[in-house]
């Protein structure tokens, strides 16, 4: 009876984390969803699953990515997710003391998450690139890795490189301060405060002849003149 290839023998790039402290059970829950998925979509998956294997899986996705690119040298965003499985591992026996002197056994489980990685073929390659530049992607472009850096630095409140150089090549392209007109601005253009001017007092009747003005003396010498004729 011939059998297919088996699951731990498919080609591809793989990366395994052994000895995680959870059961089987738990990782497989996870695992099937990513199976057979691209890398971006498996990634994107992972960090809206809320469960506690999809952080370890999600480890284990990025050593098996990292593992294709500089030992194989194949582009990241051509992989996708061929095998993943979780075989069990040792468990730990703990005892917990019950009532009448009995004790019940605590089993804790681990397992063995395991997670190959290949390039996919042509035709899902050119299927995926038709759907990235109808959605407006850019893995047609072979930026797909620098595009999902540049999603999480966003996610996470950062600012990219990219995003920084553009912000200073704005800076430098805008219209720098006339200095000329600055410079031609002069004490003279400089227009001093001018001091308030109490109006004239009108005199009194109290006021000392001493204090009164040559100005007023021909008018009292006219009216002297006018009584006299008149008498």
């Amino acid at each position: 009876m011939a059998f297919g290839t088996k699951t731990n023998e498919r080609p591809g790039t793989r990366a395994q984390t052994k000895y995680v402290r959870m059961s089987a059970y738990k990782a497989r829950e996870v695992l099937n969803i990513i199976r057979g998925q691209s890398v971006e979509a498996a990634e994107d998956n992972l960090a809206l699953i809320e469960r506690g294997a999809a952080d370890v899986i999600g480890k284990t996705l990025a050593s098996a990515v990292a593992n294709a690119v500089h030992n194989d040298e194949l582009a990241a965003d051509e992989l996708y997710v061929t095998a993943c499985f979780a075989d069990e591992g040792p468990t730990l026996k703990r005892w917990r003391p019950r009532a009448r002197g009995r004790a019940t056994r605590i089993r804790k489980r681990t397992c063995h998450i395991t997670i190959i990685v290949a390039r996919m073929d042509d035709d899902a390659l050119e299927i995926q690139r038709v759907r990235d530049e109808a959605r407006g992607g850019t893995a047609a472009t072979g930026n797909a890795a620098e595009e999902r850096r540049r999603r999480v630095a966003r996610s996470r409140g950062e600012e990219t490189e990219a995003e920084a150089a553009s912000e200073s090549d704005s800076a430098a392209t805008e219209d720098p301060i006339d200095e000329v007109a600055a410079d031609e601005i002069t004490n003279e253009d400089v227009v001093e405060p001018v001091e308030d001017v109490e109006p004239d007092k009108e005199p009194s009747d109290d006021m000392d002849p001493a204090t009164e003005t040559a100005a007023d003396a021909p008018v009292e010498a006219a009216d002297d003149a006018a009584t006299e004729g008149e008498s």
